[in-house]
C-alpha cells in the first residue's frame, strides 16, 4: 500500500493512485530482537498511563526541508516499548500546516496514507490541495509511523540487492530449485532487516503506532483524535478506535482494510479485487474478461520461460504482473495498461517495467526507496501467521479459478511475505471492535482493487452498531476521497460540521 498521488503518489509522471506497495520480488504485499529469538512485545491495557515527561513534551516546530513556508517539523518522542514507557524512546517525525480560519478551528486532523511504510511527512504537502476544505478549520498534521522514513525507518537491503531479487526470484516458482531460491530470498530479506535495523523491528505493530498517535494527540493539545486513514491507515484508524474508544473524536476509513481477514484471506481478497478490476478495464475497451485474460496469461507464461530484455535489464513474469497490477489502482491508469500490454506482446517490456519500477519506488538511477521495507516489518510484526510454501501450493488450484492473471502470484505471496521472519507477530487478526465510540465513517468503493468493498461493510460490523458508519462508493479506484464529488462531500459534512450520514449511504 505506497503513496504519491491521492493516495500514493505512484506511478509514472504521477498519474496514478496506489495503496499497496510490492517486495523486492515484485510481489503485491498484502496487509496483512536477535535474529531467531525476539517475540513481539507486551502491550499495555488500552488507555494505561505514559509517562508524563512525554505526555507533557512540547514540540520544537521549524521550517521543513523540501516544503513551502506554510509547514512546520517537528519531532515527537514516544516509547520504544509501550509497556515500558519510561525506557528508550523513539523519534516520530511530524508535519503540520495550521488551519487559515483560526476563529473557526476544530482542531487537528492526524492522516496516514496506507503502505505500511508510507511517510505522511513527505506526502501530506504533496496532497494538500486535495484536503484545502479541511485546511480552513484543521491544522493538518501528518506524520511517518515507527518504523518509516524518518521515525528510525527499517532498512533491509541495498539498492544492488534489490536489483539482484527482482531479476533473479520467480515470484510463482514452478520447480523445487525455483521454490527454494523464493524461500531463502524471504529469509534473507528478513535476516537483512535484523541485521540493519534488528532493534525497531520488535516494536513496529500497528498496535504500537496507535499508541503513538494517542501521544501525539496529547502533546497536540487535542482532547480527542481526529484522524483520516486510508488503506492500511484504515487498520491503523481501528486499532485506536478499539484502543482508545473514549478518545475518538471524527475518524474517517477510506479503502478499507478487511480486519477479519488473514494473511491468506487478504490474498483471495486481493485475488478477487484485482480480476474484478482487471475484467472492468477489459469491458472498457471492449474486450470479453475471459478472453482478454487469457491473453494477458498467455503473455506472462512467455515472460516465465523467456523474460523480455530491457537494456542491461529484464521484464519478468512476477515485474510484469507488478506492472499491470499498477494500473488497475484508478482508472486514470487504463490507457497506460492497453499500452504497455501491446507493446510487450510486441516484444518491448519498457513501459511495463517503468511501471513496476513505480510500484517498486525505484528511480532512474537504479535507486530504492525503502518503504517496501517498513510495509514488510510492520505487517510481519502485526501477523502472527507464516504460511508455509505447502499451504500456499494449496491455495494455488482455487485462488487460480479467481484470477489466473493474480491468482499463483499472490498465492505464492502469502508464503513468501514473512518467511523466516525474525520476530514473532502480534495477532492472527487485528482487533477493531470499539463500542462506546463516537461514529466512525467508512468508505468503500465497489471497483477497489487492492482492498476490495467487502472489506468495508466488514470493519463497520467490526466496529460496531452505531460506530460504524458505512459509505458506499460505486466507481473505481482505491480510494473515493477527492475522486468522488458525493464522497468528498459526505466526509466533509462530517469533518467540518460533525454530520453522520445514514448508514449505508450510496455514492455514484
Amino acid at each position: 500500500m505506497s503513496v504519491r498521488r491521492r493516495l500514493t503518489v505512484l506511478a509514472v509522471g504521477g498519474l496514478l493512485v496506489t495503496g499497496c506497495t510490492s517486495t523486492g520480488a515484485g510481489t503485491v504485499g498484502t496487509a496483512p530482537s536477535p535474529v531467531g529469538s525476539a517475540s513481539s512485545p507486551s502491550s499495555p491495557a488500552a488507555g494505561a498511563e505514559r509517562s508524563p515527561s512525554l505526555a507533557s513534551q512540547r514540540l520544537d516546530w521549524k521550517r521543513c526541508d523540501g516544503a513551502d513556508d506554510a509547514w512546520r517539523c517537528a519531532t515527537v518522542k514516544v516509547p520504544l516499548d509501550h509497556a515500558k514507557p519510561d525506557g528508550a524512546t523513539l523519534p516520530v517525525a511530524l508535519i503540520r500546516k495550521e488551519a487559515t480560519d483560526r476563529k473557526g478551528r476544530i482542531g487537528s486532523l492526524l492522516f496516514n496514507f496506507g503502505g505500511p511504510g508510507a511517510s505522511g511527512v513527505d506526502t501530506l504537502p504533496q496532497l494538500s490541495a486535495d484536503y484545502a476544505a479541511l485546511g480552513r478549520r484543521y491544522d493538518l498534521v501528518g506524520f511517518d509511523p515507527r518504523g518509516v522514513s524518518r521515525s528510525s525507518g527499517v532498512v533491509c537491503r541495498d539498492d544492488a540487492e534489490q536489483a539482484a531479487a527482482e531479476a533473479r526470484i520467480d515470484a510463482t516458482p514452478d520447480t523445487p530449485a525455483e521454490e527454494a531460491a523464493f524461500l531463502k530470498d524471504a529469509a534473507d530479506f528478513g535476516a537483512g532487516c535484523a541485521r540493519r535495523s534488528g532493534a525497531v523491528i520488535p516494536y513496529t505493530t500497528t498496535s504500537a503506532t496507535a499508541r503513538d498517535m494517542d501521544l501525539i494527540r496529547q502533546v497536540l493539545g487535542d482532547e480527542r483524535l481526529h484522524y483520516f486513514g486510508i488503506s492500511y491507515g484504515t487498520q491503523l484508524g481501528g486499532t485506536y478506535a478499539h484502543l482508545f474508544p473514549g478518545r475518538v473524536g471524527r475518524l474517517v476509513l477510506d479503502a478499507v482494510v478487511d480486519p477479519t481477514a488473514g494473511t491468506a484471506g487478504h490474498a483471495r481478497h486481493q485475488t478477487v479485487g484485482f480480476q474484478r478490476a482487471l475484467d472492468n478495464y477489459l469491458r472498457s475497451t471492449g474486450q470479453e474478461p475471459a478472453a482478454g485474460s487469457a491473453r494477458i496469461t498467455r503473455l506472462l507464461a512467455r515472460l516465465d520461460a523467456a523474460p523480455l530484455e530491457v537494456g542491461d535489464r529484464r521484464l519478468t513474469e512476477g515485474l510484469a504482473t507488478t506492472g499491470i497490477a499498477v494500473t488497475l489502482y484508478a482508472e486514470s491508469g487504463w490507457p497506460l495498461l492497453t499500452q504497455a500490454l501491446a507493446a510487450a506482446e510486441g516484444g518491448d517490456g519498457g513501459p511495463l517495467l517503468r511501471l513496476a519500477d513505480a510500484y517498486n519506488d525505484r528511480d532512474a538511477q537504479g535507486r530504492y526507496a525503502t518503504q517496501s521495507h517498513s510495509q514488510r516489518a510492520i505487517s510481519c510484526a502485526d501477523s502472527s501467521e507464516r504460511p508455509t510454501a505447502a499451504e500456499a501450493k494449496a491455495l494455488l488450484p482455487g485462488f487460480r479459478r479467481l484470477s489466473p492473471v493474480f491468482g499463483a502470484f499472490l498465492a505464492w505471496d502469502t508464503a513468501g511475505w514473512c518467511a523466516g521472519w525474525p520476530v514473532e507477530g502480534e495477532a492472527r487478526t487485528p482487533a477493531a471492535s470499539a463500542p462506546g465510540a463516537a461514529p466512525v465513517l467508512v468508505v468503500g468503493t465497489t471497483g477497489d482493487p487492492a482492498t476490495p468493498y467487502e472489506g468495508a461493510a466488514r470493519m463497520a460490523r467490526e466496529l460496531g452498531e452505531g460506530v460504524g458508519i458505512l459509505v458506499t462508493n460505486k466507481g473505481e479506484g482505491h480510494g473515493a476521497y477527492g475522486t468522488s464529488a458525493c464522497v468528498t462531500r459526505t466526509v466533509d459534512a462530517y469533518l467540518l460540521d460533525g454530520k453522520v450520514p445514514a448508514y449505508g449511504t450510496t455514492c455514484g
